[in-house]
Order: C-alpha cells, then structure tokens, then sequence
C-alpha cells in the first residue's frame, strides 16, 4: 500500500502533466479540417438496439426504469445511434512505451497519449462518444470527459509491458489500441478476438521508435528493459541484429494477420513521424467504411 507522501507526489506529478498534455492534443485536433459536419452520419437515430445493465458512468436519466423494474438490475435502453457511435480507447501505458533512442525525439508514451486525446478531441467535436476500454471510463460525449481522458492517460504503469484491456466492448461499436507491442502478443489475441465476437472493429496503431526499427548496436551492449525486470549482456551486440529484426518482422506480420482476421486495420507510426501524419491516418482509418472486414 502506498504512503500518503508517495501518492501525493504521484498525484502532483499528473497534475503538472495535465495542462501541456491537454493543450498539445488540442492543438493538433486543430489543425485537423473536419469540414462541415465533422463525422455526423446520417440514420434513423431514435431506433432502439438493445438494453444493456447499467454501467459505471451511465447518467440516470440513461436508465429505463420500466425494464428496470422487472428485476434486481438497473438497464440502459441504447439506441442504435449511440452504439454506433461509440469509441473506445487502449493507450498502452507500460514501461516499455517510456523509451526513446534520442533526446532529439518523443518517448513512445508521449506520442501514444497526444495521439489518443487529440482523437478523442476530433471524435467528441464530431458528435461521437469516447471512453476507455475496460470498465473506468464507459464512452461518452462533452468536455468533461475529454479531461478524465486526459487525466487517466497521464498515469505510469509499472509492469514492462501492458497488455490490452479488453473489458466493457460495447458490441458493433469501435475501438483504437495504440501500443509498441512489445509484450507478448496471446493479450493482443484475446483482445482481438473478444472484440470481433462483439462486432468490435477497430484500429491496431502499432508506435516504434526508430532504434527499434534499425538495432544500431555494436560491440557490447548492454539491453535492459525499462522496468528493469530484463537484462541481457552481450560483447557483440550486431551479431543479434538480423535475429532481432526477423523476429521484428514476425511480429508486424502476425499483427497484421491478427487485424486481417477480425476484421481491425493495422498502422505502423514512427516517434520520428510528424504526430499530424499519425492523426489523419487514425481518424481516417477509424472510418467505417475503412474499418469494415
């Protein structure tokens, strides 16, 4: 259990990281041209789809009390409208996603988060609901929700790697993982398949450093992961580089087969990238018609 003290230096530690998070997302929404409508789609709008338990984050005035009254279990009546336009979110928080080969170029977590909040900026001013995957944060639409994104994407994780949280898919709705994909790969599965089970389809941002792409390493290296719960010591570090980048490349191809099968769209976005590029290919890959099987 942590001591006041630390979780009072954790909380300021967010709390500065808050404003320049939030304003370099909106920044970037900004500069993004919506047209008109933003991503209003027409429909029939009112029609029902489905009732569904309560969940945490739900308004009362979501709850239909006369399904409600048959049982012990509170129910939201969805309308179609709404599933369809719900989005939800995996910002891989992992320590792995804290590296960068250069001072000269962003930590993956940091181009993860400003493209995961300035997404849910542009799909929050296009009418759309946005939330997390998992159960703390269930999609949902204003200003208020975009500064609970922001705040929840400002937290570390301690583990090495993060694997997808894939609790509370809505079905038939979408949903965006952004991650390095370090770990191993069964979490992504399950996540993958679970959603496509749902009628989930989504978009796989896959952020590599560009160290990782290349393994410019020579003479002897030491490898440590940036939890520090793995090291590896080796005098002739480029003797493992063409292993390392087949294994790379076995993994970008499993991914891709992972989004093949289910359904998802697979991007590869460098930390070298401009974070503009990275945005519009999101948001254009997210379209429907873009993420259709």
């Amino acid at each position: 259990m942590s001591d006041p003290l630390s979780l009072r230096a954790g909380a300021e530690t967010e709390a500065a990281a808050l404003p320049a998070l939030l304003a370099r997302a909106e920044h970037l929404a900004g500069a993004v041209l919506l047209g008109a409508h933003g991503r209003r789609r027409a429909g029939s709008g009112d029609d029902f789809w489905q009732y569904r338990p309560a969940q945490m984050g739900d308004s009362r005035r979501a709850i239909d009390y006369r399904r409600s009254a048959r049982g012990d279990t509170e129910f939201v009546r969805e309308r179609e409208w709404q599933i369809a336009q719900s989005v939800m979110l995996w910002v891989d928080q992992g320590a792995s996603m804290r590296f960068t080969s250069s001072e000269n170029f962003p930590q993956k977590i940091d181009r993860a988060r400003v493209l995961g909040l300035a997404l849910a900026i542009l799909l929050n001013r296009g009418g759309e609901r946005v939330g997390l995957t998992g159960t703390e944060l269930p999609p949902r639409a204003g200003r208020p929700q975009i500064m609970a994104l922001a705040q929840l994407f400002c937290r570390d994780d301690t583990t090495d790697y993060a694997p997808p949280e894939h609790r509370g898919m809505i079905p038939h709705a979408r949903a965006v993982f952004i991650s390095d994909f370090m770990g191993d790969l069964d979490g992504v599965r399950t996540a993958l398949t679970k959603a496509a089970d749902r009628g989930v389809r989504g978009v796989l941002c896959h952020v590599l450093d560009p160290a990782e792409e290349a393994f410019p390493f020579t003479g002897r290296t030491i490898f440590q992961s940036m939890g520090g719960t793995l090291s590896h010591e080796t005098l002739k570090a480029n003797d493992l580089k063409e292993r390392y980048l087949e294994r790379l490349a076995e993994r970008k191809a499993e991914l891709q087969s992972l989004c093949g099968l289910t359904g998802w769209r697979y991007g590869l976005h460098h930390t070298t990238n401009t974070v503009q590029a990275g945005l519009l290919w999101l948001y254009g890959a997210l379209d429907a018609k873009a993420v259709a099987a």
